[in-house]
């Protein structure tokens, strides 16, 4: 005989009921991966420094760094890159086209404290340079500023530089698609809310639509890990944000010194950062905000052996933040940007192949002895989708690889639909 459910129409109603507020949380708090791009770095320049043409001009000193197309090739084979020939010509076309992926014109540390004279002069300019590289099409797909922070010291110089840029971006024509806005040294929560009220401010002065400008928040102090009454604010922070907050940005060498390491051991790999940023990693999980490692300030500077030996940690510290999930770091000199792309695209190259396999396996049901579910189908897709993004590996490649187009990639990646028959190769 057939069995009849125990729980009726009146009982599955109360259970809509209960949980109705944990539907809400999870979709307003907890969207997941909305697709949008992630940078594999952030370029920091003090920001009088910039011009339209800085970025090609990075680009054209780190090639010339590395020694060509064969420099990077013998530079790779020596830090044991596979494939350094195929990783050499990927690089070098990437130093030409698109040497940076985000710049931040720095008015904070790397700017020091000036008159407000000079300060305001110099923002006036840098956001009509900024305009600038946008109307002529050659500005990184990110660009933005990093302005003071909100600390009583420097809380007035901080608004009124993201006023007058904000201002003057405006007044130049519509924002860059990619501007991104750092608000650094981060303490409480009270201050990313201060930050919200500022950008509604300027988007009822200015006309824009709510929600346009939005920012990223430097991670640089104990008090965002762990707060004085023991809760976890770079969780809450998030939240505060609402909506507004794209990334949390770890700060090696502030939070090294906030917790007295002696400057000798202030490393992106100590383990007190490491401790931070799984703090972080939790944080952001499921939020669709994105998460960035901080920097290294051992430049590949000075005689060939000394360039040698900076460039092959900071390839594997590069390595090291990719392999924990953490997809974006600090560059400080366009010297690092030779082994920033080095060091990523190897990864994803010599990932690829074990990657395209388990996804081309799961999305045609092939048997095999790995046997993936939907959650990890989506990290592997993920993993391709990263590395087709910032150059690593090509479509063409992929779809050979796996079998499938890439708007099956993109749908298994994101979770967004299930991918169609039609869409396999």
């Amino acid at each position: 005989m057939t069995r009849r459910a125990a729980l009726d129409t009146a009982a599955l109603a109360e259970i809509e009921t209960r949980l109705a507020a944990t539907d809400e949380l999870l979709a307003n708090s907890y969207p997941g991966d909305d697709g949008a791009r992630q940078p594999i770095h952030t370029a920091y320049i003090p920001a009088d420094r910039y011009a339209p043409r800085t970025p090609a001009a990075w680009g054209t000193e780190a090639l010339t760094a590395a020694g060509g197309t064969a420099g990077l090739s013998a530079l790779a084979a020596t830090l044991g890159l596979q494939t350094p020939e195929v990783l050499a010509e990927l690089v070098a076309a990437k130093l030409t086209s698109e040497p940076i992926e985000d710049l931040r014109l720095d008015f904070e540390d790397g700017f020091g404290n000036r008159s407000d004279g000079e300060e305001d002069a110099a923002v006036i300019q840098a956001a009509r340079e900024v305009a600038t590289a946008v109307a002529e099409g050659i500005a990184p797909p990110f660009i933005g500023i990093r302005f003071k922070c909100f600390e009583a010291p420097t809380r007035d110089r901080g608004v009124r530089t993201l006023d007058l840029f904000i201002s003057e971006l405006v007044a130049m024509g519509p924002l860059p698609q990619g501007l991104v806005l750092t608000l650094p040294k981060v303490t409480t929560i009270a201050q990313v809310e201060a930050m919200v009220f500022i950008c509604e401010k300027l988007e009822a002065a200015h006309n824009l639509p709510h929600g346009r400008l939005r920012f990223e928040v430097q991670m640089e102090t104990p008090q965002l890990i762990l707060s004085h009454e023991g809760t976890v604010p770079s969780a809450a922070l998030i939240h505060a944000g609402r909506g507004r907050v794209t990334s949390l940005h770890y700060g090696t060498y502030d939070y090294s010194a906030s917790l007295s390491i002696a400057a000798a051991y202030q490393s992106m790999e100590h383990p007190a950062a490491d401790y931070a940023k799984n703090v972080m990693q939790v944080a952001i999980a499921g939020t669709g905000v994105h998460m960035s490692d901080g920097s290294t300030n051992i430049l590949p500077l000075g005689e060939p052996a000394a360039m040698e030996a900076a460039w092959a940690l900071h390839a594997r510290l590069v390595r090291r933040h990719l392999e924990r999930g953490i997809y974006q770091g600090w560059d400080l000199h366009q010297n690092q940007l030779v082994t920033r792309y080095l060091a990523t695209y190897a990864f994803y190259r010599e990932g690829f192949e074990a990657a395209a396999t388990r996804l081309r396996n799961y999305v045609h049901k092939i048997e095999s002895a790995i046997m993936d579910e939907p959650a990890t189908a989506k990290a592997l897709a993920n993993f391709i989708r990263r590395g087709l993004i910032c150059g690593a590996l090509t479509e063409a490649e992929i779809t050979s690889a796996a079998q499938i187009e890439i708007a099956t990639l993109e749908s298994i990646a994101l979770a967004r639909t299930t991918q169609s028959e039609d869409s396999l190769v």
